[in-house]
């Protein structure tokens, strides 16, 4: 392979581009710098991903005749620049945007990506990050490669062909890692709440985090769990070194870890390279609700900002600023709830970091509805777990109550009579 520099590779972007770049730990920080610092040159590059890790100074206002970030999910790193002019988000089902990048609604100029050097038949791998990207080098007028010994070559989806690069850049970066974060009282208590919905022989989807964390440490008694997951971290490996996560009772992919992502440790890195136990696939396959009830008892633990007393899950937003996105979340409440003995589970700390209640009568203004009331069943917080799935709405907010923090059921009980009775 002929490597040129970043700057060089980066030179074939051209005024009025959509470019795509790489997400998660994989995101080629060293191409996307480069890019960045053509800002006086260019004019009008509309930059999308899902979220990226480290520097995205393109999302800066100061940039806005050079860049507009159209994103699929809104990342810390521009959280603070979302809906300024030049940086919008677009709400969307993670397992829907392969096809939408494959219809002439969306085409992709360039991808901007890092990948694995070339084995022995010349194919790469995008290694932690199939996801989306796998579409988009394929949709792509052009591939700009940061080849990285340090990348995982994953098997499944993601392989590109060398001869597919239009320039290719070599580089030892480090890739994106994080650490695994403490376990506060109240995260442990909802893990071990979550924890006893999990059957011997479920399949588990969770993402990164101290929940699901949590929940990982209290499943060392289970037996033969599997992963059927849009993304994992490094939670699952104590579990799959005991062998409890093995697979063996999946129908998709038996004896398989089925992701499109992860974000880790150098350990989860090094786990996964050239892993045959794990199957690293496009997004669109992994996050399809069809696909994945074919697998019974699918557990799908996920997240909320706040619920309303009628189930209704804002888990994008706070009120009408957006936090994150819509992400895979209802793509796998569906997939559980279709799946035999499924569990479709939103987790949450009772409280936000500032003690307001995430159990609330009426959603923000301008809140997002990611989960709808008719898709909710489990919710849980450190104060045990309802099931709404087949309630009423006062039924339901009686529930809901029961396990908010106690320090706000009065007053939610007072504002559920409001609402919830006919008033003579």
């Amino acid at each position: 392979m002929n490597y040129i520099s970043a700057e060089e590779a980066v030179s074939i972007i051209n005024s009025n581009e959509r470019v795509f770049i790489h997400g998660a730990a994989a995101t080629p920080q060293r191409l996307v710098d480069a890019l960045t610092a053509r800002h006086t040159e260019l004019r009008n590059v509309e930059i999308t991903h899902l979220h990226t890790e480290g520097s995205a100074l393109y999302a800066d206002s100061i940039y806005s005749d050079s860049f507009y970030v159209n994103t699929f999910f809104v990342g810390k790193n521009i959280r603070q620049n979302i809906n300024e002019m030049n940086v919008q988000y677009i709400p969307m089902f993670l397992s829907e945007i392969p096809n939408f990048m494959k219809s002439k609604k969306f085409p992709i100029d360039t991808s901007i990506v890092q990948v694995s050097p070339p084995d022995v038949h010349g194919f790469c791998s995008l290694g932690v990050s199939v996801d989306i990207a796998k579409t988009a080098c394929d949709v792509s007028k052009k591939i700009i490669a940061m080849v990285n010994p340090n990348m995982p070559r994953t098997l499944g989806d993601g392989f590109i062909h060398c001869s597919k690069l239009t320039a290719a850049v070599y580089s030892e970066d480090p890739i994106f890692e994080s650490s695994i974060d403490p376990v506060s009282i109240t995260e442990d208590s909802v893990g071990r709440n979550v924890a006893e919905l999990v059957d011997d022989g479920a399949c588990l989807q969770m993402g990164i985090g101290a929940i699901p964390n949590a929940v990982l440490q209290y499943l060392t008694d289970r037996k033969n769990l599997g992963i059927h997951s849009e993304m994992f971290s490094d939670g699952i490996l104590p579990l799959i070194e005991a062998g409890i996560i093995n697979g063996s009772l999946k129908t998709k992919y038996p004896n398989k870890i089925v992701s499109s992502f992860a974000i880790g440790s150098r350990k989860l890195y090094d786990f996964m390279n050239d892993n045959p136990q794990l199957v690293m696939l496009n997004i669109s396959y992994v996050n399809d609700a069809s696909v994945i009830c074919k697998n019974s008892k699918v557990t799908a633990i996920n997240s909320a900002i706040e619920i309303d007393l009628t189930g209704q899950i804002c888990s994008d937003s706070i009120g009408s600023e957006i936090y994150s996105g819509v992400g895979g979340q209802m793509d796998f409440m569906r997939g559980a709830a279709m799946s035999e003995y499924g569990k479709p589970i939103i987790a949450m700390a009772s409280t936000t970091s500032k003690g307001e209640s995430k159990i609330v009568p009426i959603l923000k203004p301008g809140a997002g509805v990611v989960t709808t009331r008719a898709h909710v069943q489990y919710i849980v917080t450190e104060f045990g777990t309802v099931d709404l799935y087949g309630k009423n709405i006062l039924q339901r907010a009686k529930a809901l109550i029961s396990i908010a923090h106690p320090d706000h059921r009065e007053k939610l009980d007072r504002e559920a009579y409001e609402l919830f009775y006919k008033k003579h």
